[in-house]
C-alpha cells in the first residue's frame, strides 16, 4: 500500500512539475484592444498579439479602446464584437 500512495504522489508531482502555465494575451484589432486566452487569427484582419502584462503600461484614450473579456472565437472592429 506505501509503494502504491508514493507511486501515485510521484506522478502527481512530475504532473504538476511539467504543466505549462495558463497562457492569457491582449490582441490589437487597430484602436480596440481585449483580453483573451488563445491567438485568434481573422481572414483579412491584423490582430496584433500583446503579452497579458502589456495592457498595464498602455495610455487608454479615444483612440485607443480598452473592452472586457468576450466568450467565443471572435475580434473587436470598431467597438462591435464579431464572431468568427
Amino acid at each position: 500500500m506505501r509503494k502504491l500512495v508514493f507511486g501515485a504522489l510521484a506522478v502527481l508531482g512530475t504532473t504538476m512539475a511539467l504543466s505549462l502555465p495558463a497562457s492569457a494575451y491582449v490582441d490589437c484589432n487597430g484602436g480596440d484592444c481585449w483580453h483573451t486566452d488563445r491567438r485568434d487569427r481573422a481572414p483579412g484582419v491584423t490582430i496584433v498579439h500583446h503579452p497579458d502584462d502589456w495592457y498595464f503600461h498602455q495610455h487608454w484614450d479615444r483612440d485607443r479602446h480598452w473592452h472586457d473579456y468576450h466568450e467565443g472565437h471572435g475580434y473587436w472592429r470598431n467597438g462591435v464584437w464579431i464572431t468568427l
